[in-house]
């Protein structure tokens, strides 16, 4: 289960990376909303999974998870560059994040 509540946590890190774009600097009431409580959510699903997971894995997957969705989603809603050399750069992190969990005792 705790490695449900990791996974979790990344989606709702994901979001609220990307909903700080849309908030405009917190000027904006319901994308400041929403992105709080996504920041929120993640967080405490991180705690739940922290009770399990060692936290240097806990953290390094969390962050991973995080950094894959919003590069991904920046190539996607915001036109970022998707060239070879960055795709390589997120393929590095899915394998960190991979290998971690297999290695991971939890």
């Amino acid at each position: 289960m705790a490695w449900i509540y990791l996974v979790l946590a990344g989606v709702f890190e994901i979001g609220f990376a990307i909903g700080l774009k849309y908030t405009e600097g917190f000027t904006r009431l319901w994308p400041s909303l929403v992105t709080a409580a996504a920041a929120a959510t993640s967080l405490w699903l991180l705690t739940q999974a922290l009770r399990t997971i060692p936290v240097g894995t806990a953290y390094a997957v969390w962050t991973g998870i995080g950094a894959i969705g919003v590069a991904t989603l920046g190539i996607v809603l915001f036109s970022e560059s998707a060239s070879p050399a960055r795709l390589a750069c997120i393929a590095l992190i899915i394998a960190g994040v991979v290998g971690l969990k297999l290695v991971s005792a939890n």
